[in-house]
């Protein structure tokens, strides 16, 4: 089946157009290239113990043999792009090339970066991979795409990984898609020249990977849901609390999205950058508000 996906990645002349045409839209025109045995960082946002860190462990080991992990010492699903800024941060070294930091997933990419791993700096930072999803509005909260942010800011290659899985609290991860399909997909990357300020992400449908057909470049979608939630709840002594959920609802995205990929159980690989910019409401403001300011 592992052929089957590397056909369907398709025609990759027209993924290699799709992620260099996006070179047009930011900052930067230094592309970047992955050389021969990089030297990889891996993070994640679920916690040095979580289970899709050891899939990407595997799968990194694919492509390199000089492998070092930074990853929270607990849980930061949610903490987005935070620094510990109030609190200082202590290493755990688990063996020499793995550590845990008791804070967020940008902290772990700077610190490992700049100060845990000697000598050269990191070729690609991985991050990941994630347990569910993270497509449409996730990437802005997710700490996932945080750690992989933190090293494109750094100038490094950098790629986020997430495996979608089921509403249903017992239904089963398919952590076998992303070990299977993981480094093809990267080693397919590899080969590409994407700008210095922008990251990839990938999101792997709640599929087996002989049910996976095909690899879609997409366009981080939008959801007509809004899927997170305040849930009230009253303790023994009477006290209200809150958890924040999200709702099981389906959206119904447009063809080409992260969010119609998943849905189809197609692989997304999305090229996602940091300027957040509204390039039309940029034209409309400046005609409005451009020049002397207003006074009444």
């Amino acid at each position: 089946m592992s052929g089957a996906i590397v056909t369907a990645f398709g025609d990759w002349r027209s993924a290699r157009n799709a992620l260099e045409a996006g070179a047009r839209h930011t900052q930067s025109d230094r592309l970047i290239m992955i050389p021969e045995n990089p030297r990889i960082l891996l993070t994640n946002d679920d916690g040095i113990r979580a289970h899709g860190l050891k899939v990407l462990e595997k799968i990194a080991r694919q492509l390199s043999d000089d492998v070092w992990i930074v990853a929270p010492a607990e849980e930061q699903s949610g903490a987005g792009r935070s620094l510990s800024l109030h609190d200082p941060l202590r290493v755990r070294h688990f063996d020499e090339r793995r550590m845990s930091v008791s804070g967020t997933p940008t902290d772990c990419v700077l610190m490992g970066v700049q100060d845990l791993i000697p000598g050269k700096q990191p070729d690609l930072v991985l991050s990941g991979v994630n347990r569910g999803q993270n497509i449409a509005e996730d990437v802005t909260f997710s700490g996932t795409v945080a750690g992989a942010m933190q090293g494109m800011q750094l100038g490094i290659p950098s790629v986020a990984l997430s495996q979608a899985y089921g509403f249903g609290k017992d239904d089963p991860i398919q952590w076998e898609t992303a070990e299977m399909y993981g480094a093809p997909i990267l080693r397919r990357l590899f080969d590409l020249k994407w700008p210095e300020d922008v990251l990839i992400n990938i999101n792997f449908p709640d599929r087996k990977p002989d049910e996976v057909e095909e690899v879609e470049v997409t366009r981080q979608g939008r959801r007509d849901q809004h899927i997170l939630h305040a849930e009230h709840r009253t303790d023994p002594r009477g006290m209200d609390y809150y958890w924040l959920a999200f709702k099981g609802l389906l959206s119904n995205p447009p063809d080409g999205v992260d969010l119609r990929a998943i849905y189809d159980g197609k692989i997304s690989v999305t090229p996602l950058h940091m300027d957040l910019t509204h390039g039309e409401t940029l034209g409309n403001l400046k005609r409005m508000l451009g020049g002397v300011p207003p006074r009444s």
